[in-house]
């Protein structure tokens, strides 16, 4: 017998419209997230020669996504990836936040072992659902020799966990994958005890920059719940409006870590000797988003 078909796989899931379900099946866009366990998920999904493990870590519609929720999947992915007769971690997941949740597991473990998620754009009861095919070939990666690390598994296509996002709000096939993409060099990384050991996860706030962006957000904020830190989606390289970043620098002069992103969907940014704030250099928004979470928890 082939001894590789006899380590488990673990299934953790977290809910999500994989685990969705429509009142009316013909109306599969009007669901509930969330709404089916991961046993009843496996069912009918071909899994011979491999012992499955299941643990349901959370069952909410992933825009609902929190650190608490990120500590308890970091917690059971680490605990499951230290078990020698674990070949690897499947993870089931809505696709709204996916691509966050990914970087976050992606850049505290860097896994040697595989960790597939994956996810569906259908609830579970839809006609043709997608949900069944993609947690099938996030099982199948997971057992080709030589993978590791955290990838999304999704429509017949693999992507990085540290470079996948999600470009297409309805389409079967809503990743793409961005190129280059490094994590910042001056944003520290946690140990994933660090993490766990987190009582309150750092607040970073997330704003946009656009045609008339004059601060007053920020500015509020600051003078009645200042968060920890602050992302700002700028236009084109960084670029951002004269008014808002004025507010970010006198934010940045209180303490509050302020990291720059780019609002484009590829490039992110490059640096400019003018530069007053720094810059998450190919990070999307929402990455960057992460990362700069993960440097304050590691202050």
């Amino acid at each position: 017998m082939n001894a590789k078909k006899t380590k488990k796989i673990v299934v953790l899931a977290t809910g999500g419209t994989i685990a969705g379900l429509a009142i009316d099946a013909t109306k599969p866009q009007n669901y509930t997230a969330g709404q089916v366990r991961v046993a009843d998920l496996l069912q009918g999904v071909a899994h011979d020669g491999i012992e499955l493990l299941t643990e349901q870590v959370a069952q909410i519609d992933s825009k609902d996504m929190s650190f608490a929720v990120w500590q308890r999947l970091l917690a059971r992915v680490e605990h499951w990836l230290e078990q020698e007769d674990v070949q690897g971690v499947v993870i089931t997941h809505g696709t709204d936040t996916l691509e966050e949740t990914a970087y976050f597991l992606q850049t505290v473990l860097h896994p040697a072992k595989p960790v597939a998620m994956t996810c569906a754009m259908l609830p579970a009861n839809a006609p043709g659902s997608d949900g069944p095919g993609n947690l099938k070939d996030a099982l199948a990666w997971v057992q080709v020799p030589g993978s590791q690390g955290v990838t999304v598994v999704c429509a017949g296509q693999v992507h990085a966990g540290n470079a996948v996002q999600k470009s297409h709000s309805h389409q079967r096939n809503p990743f793409t994958s961005q190129a280059n993409v490094m994590h910042p060099a001056h944003l520290r990384v946690p140990s994933a005890a660090q993490v766990l050991g987190c009582v309150h996860g750092p607040r970073v706030e997330l704003v946009q920059n656009h045609a008339g962006a004059d601060g007053r957000l920020v500015r509020a904020l600051m003078a009645q719940d200042a968060p920890h830190g602050w992302v700002v989606a700028g236009t084109g390289n960084g670029t951002l409006h004269h008014d808002l970043e004025a507010a970010l620098l006198d934010a940045q002069k209180l303490g509050t870590q302020v990291l720059r992103a780019s609002r484009c969907a590829q490039g992110g940014v490059q640096s400019r000797e003018a530069d007053m704030l720094s810059h998450a250099g190919s990070l999307t928004a929402v990455q960057a988003r992460v990362a700069l979470l993960l440097h304050l928890v590691a202050q």
